[in-house]
């Protein structure tokens, strides 16, 4: 019970950082959007944006990101420069490596004093050429439950390796298309209205099989993603 409860302290933490980060990608993408007239929430260039923040923040070099990530200097510059598009797995090995929750590279305003949040001011998050955008549902990441709606297109998915998170429990509603889905060694072939649930700590992965577009519903608790 003390892992758990110290587990869920630890994401509620989190959370707050990646709001506080979060509203401050934010605030820059409002400067630069100003300046050109476009909105572009979740475009591919932003993740590499939003890294090279993260390391100016605490000042770190790609060096020491490699370090703290397990990932080569090359593979992060490479993604720094939209060159290459990393797998959910080294994603969260990112975040790790600047003590984030990966929520931290969704891209739009935080509302935590609402309830409401409108399709229009989704925060969302489009993984670079991975063809899979992800939309928070969930007006912040402090409190007790996360839901996120996916589009995942035909071949799609969060890449070979498996990735795992401290939620404690999650489920995952296969709203329309299909899902191969895997959790730790068990193989699941998801199709429109299938749901799964799962301790979000036992390694995970997917890929959406075609031929048509794959929407998802995934909700945890506590927020962790």
């Amino acid at each position: 019970m003390a892992n758990k409860h110290s587990s869920a302290t630890r994401a509620v933490q989190d959370a707050r950082q990646a709001d506080a980060s979060a509203s401050r990608a934010a605030d820059g993408n409002d400067t630069d959007n100003a300046a050109t007239g476009q909105q572009t929430p979740g475009s591919d260039a932003e993740l590499g944006a939003t890294i090279r923040r993260l390391r100016d923040e605490r000042g770190y070099s790609l060096k020491e990101v490699a370090a703290r990530s397990g990932l080569t200097q090359s593979f992060l510059s490479q993604v720094e420069r939209n060159l290459t598009s990393p797998s959910v797995a080294s994603l969260r090995k990112v975040a790790q490596a600047f003590d984030v929750p990966l929520a931290a590279f969704f891209q739009g305003s935080v509302q935590p004093g609402s309830r409401v949040v409108r399709r229009a001011e989704r925060r969302q998050f489009v993984h670079p050429q991975r063809q899979w955008r992800d939309f928070l549902l969930t007006p912040s990441l402090a409190g007790k439950l996360q839901v996120i709606f996916s589009e995942i297109e035909p071949g799609a998915g969060s890449g070979e390796e498996a990735y795992a998170h401290d939620s404690d429990e999650e489920c995952v509603i296969i709203l329309r298309g299909k899902l191969d889905f895997w959790v730790g060694s068990d193989h699941y072939r998801l199709n429109t209205g299938d749901s799964i649930v799962f301790e979000s700590r036992i390694p995970h992965r997917n890929t959406n099989p075609g031929p048509k577009q794959a929407e998802v519903l995934w909700i945890m608790t506590p927020p962790s993603y």
